[in-house]
């Protein structure tokens, strides 16, 4: 929960701070360490950009390597230090980015200790939560369900606390508060070892399974698994929109007016993980009675839906944009129907996926194929810089649009492979 809560409080804060602060101005970019010579780069690949995409290929390489370097943790844990201890030093890293974000002139290496951090913390956390249940557990699923609303609490209030004291007060009261949260959950870990399971690298001492080839169940789970990574990519790629393009709509283009008071902007990332902690348990319920009655859909059935439920959700968007005047401004309404939407579209997918990683994984790659799937969301948090460049080259009803097709076509593709891959994964 403090993890989320100080990520999410900087994602909250991170397009704004970049749009309205950082680049107002030359002056302001020199001060950044680094920031010219990453300008200049990505106007080499690109050509010239104006502010909102340069920012927005900015927060596609952060939130992207974000999720690239769980890979290299999840091999550091396996391999030479545990879980443990890795999620120890992801934890400390992240801190130290967060209380950096407070000097403008260490922007860029601030978000580099977030990026290491998060790579380390990431995946030996959740392949943790994977270890408390046997081999076969029914409960796994709606365990990581769980896992997912509890984390979601955090993402919850880090908006209202993070995004409010950046946005009201000043930038680096938020940046500080992310930093605190990271700081109280590293002890909360700390005080909570003695609950945890030993870590995969101890199981594998005692199994001495380290040396053992790969089964061909094995190879045909872990193919299985990489299909449904390249098919993530893109959910992700439309989905972190919320973080990017949606909280620049947010800002820009809705309404906050609320009975007379004028709600920061930053507010819009509340309803996702309210929605999150609302809607988990009551599908916990739905799927646990079609189980009882032989009638669940499985993993892969769950994630296809997950993806069409995500691009019918801008629908509404497109719905409210059109009956408005360009001049106007959309109540923040239809964000949240809109939001309602996509975040039963994540339940469907995102938690389902991490179950599933850490229920066909062989238990001596656990960590290492979490950092895996996460490699998906980093290509796919990539596009979504990528695609937030086309944010103002186009009109908003095509832009949604444009979000809305990707969604139902990934979801597609799943469907029709749902066959093969039940087969290969199980």
């Amino acid at each position: 929960m403090w993890e989320r809560f100080s990520y999410y409080g900087m994602r909250a804060l991170l397009v704004l701070y970049m749009t309205d602060h950082l680049t107002q101005n030359a002056e302001k970019k020199t001060v950044i360490l680094g920031f010219s010579q990453l300008e200049n780069a990505l106007q080499t690949v690109f050509g010239p950009m104006t502010v909102q995409p340069l920012v927005s290929q900015i927060y596609g390489i952060y939130t992207g390597f974000v999720y690239f370097t769980p890979f290299l943790g999840g091999i550091l844990a396996d391999r030479l230090l545990g879980q443990r201890k890795t999620v120890i030093i992801g934890a400390v890293l992240m801190a130290i980015g967060h209380f950096l974000m407070v000097f403008d002139q260490f922007f860029l290496i601030a978000l580099l200790y977030l990026i290491l951090g998060n790579g380390c913390f990431k995946p030996n956390l959740l392949t943790q939560v994977g270890s408390l249940y046997c081999e076969g557990d029914s409960r796994r699923d709606g365990a990581f369900t769980i896992f997912y609303m509890g984390i979601n609490l955090g993402a919850f209030f880090s908006p209202l606390v993070c995004g409010t004291l950046g946005q009201v007060y000043g930038w680096h009261y938020g940046f500080s508060a992310a930093g605190i949260g990271m700081v109280i959950g590293l002890f909360i870990y700390l005080a909570g070892q003695k609950y945890l399971s030993p870590d995969m690298i101890s199981q594998k001492k005692i199994s001495n399974l380290k040396n053992k080839p790969l089964s061909r169940k094995e190879f045909k789970s872990i193919f299985g698994l990489g299909v449904l990574c390249i098919l993530n990519i893109i959910f992700w790629g439309v989905y972190e929109q919320q973080g990017n393009t949606i909280q620049l709509f947010a800002d820009k283009n809705t309404d906050w007016r609320i009975w007379g008071w004028e709600l920061p902007s930053t507010w819009f990332q509340c309803f996702n993980p309210a929605f999150i902690f609302i809607l988990s348990p009551i599908l916990n319920i739905f799927w646990s009675r079609q189980a009882k009655k032989n009638k669940e859909p499985n993993s892969i059935a769950k994630m296809a839906l997950g993806s069409i439920l995500l691009g019918l959700s801008f629908l509404i968007l497109i719905l409210g944009v059109s009956h408005i005047q360009s001049n106007q401004k959309l109540s923040f309404i239809w964000l949240a129907a809109c939001t309602f939407v996509y975040t039963m579209g994540e339940l469907h997918l995102s938690p389902i996926g991490l179950s599933l990683v850490t229920q066909v994984a062989p238990a001596r790659f656990a960590s290492m194929l979490m950092g895996v799937w996460f490699l998906s969301l980093f290509f796919g948090n990539y596009l979504s810089g990528y695609l937030g460049t086309y944010y103002e080259k186009m009109t908003k009803e095509n832009f949604f649009f444009l979000l809305t097709g990707l969604g139902i076509a990934t979801g597609i593709a799943i469907f029709s492979l749902k066959r093969p891959l039940s087969k290969a994964i199980g």
